[in-house]
């Protein structure tokens, strides 16, 4: 497998918005800039550290319906799901924290190319999201979050 220039890209742009982390627009979405950032890299580095400490022989090819709709769509609605606990931000988001996150996200990018095929994750929706799919999870679910980034600094 190769890194997705695709996610790396988003990282980078990512890594851009971190001085407009304050930025809010209570029209696109009740939470700032910095919980997007903060809560998206909870997710690339939650899902890797996941794949990282599965064990492939256990993996079930559960893809849901949901999950393969979503992919084909190339998108995820806004406002339809809630992140789950271990993904949320903390109340106080620094842009130091943040900043580590992002650099232990590019580390983690590069480490899914290691990873049996079927290292996997469990997804409250979608089922168990193997390597394979991972990168397309990952482009997905952070480009929902840039554009609602975007939107709130238009």
């Amino acid at each position: 497998m190769v890194t997705s220039k695709k996610l790396v890209n988003y990282l980078n742009e990512m890594n851009s918005l971190i001085a407009s982390h304050d930025a809010v627009k209570k029209s696109v979405s009740k939470s700032s800039v910095g919980w997007h950032l903060d809560h998206n890299l909870k997710v690339i580095n939650s899902v890797i550290k996941a794949l990282q400490e599965s064990n492939p022989d256990n993996y079930n090819n559960n893809f849901s319906f949901l999950g393969k709709l979503f992919f084909k769509l190339n998108f995820f609605p806004r406002g339809k799901a809630k992140a789950p606990k271990y993904v949320k931000p903390p109340e106080v988001i620094s842009k130091d924290e943040i900043t580590n996150q992002l650099n232990l996200a590019k580390q983690n990018i590069e480490s899914l190319s290691h990873l049996d095929k079927n290292a996997y994750f469990k997804h409250p929706l979608f089922g168990n999201i193997n390597t394979k799919r991972v990168n397309r999870f990952l482009e997905i679910h952070t480009n929902h979050h840039l554009k609602i980034m975007r939107d709130i600094l238009k």
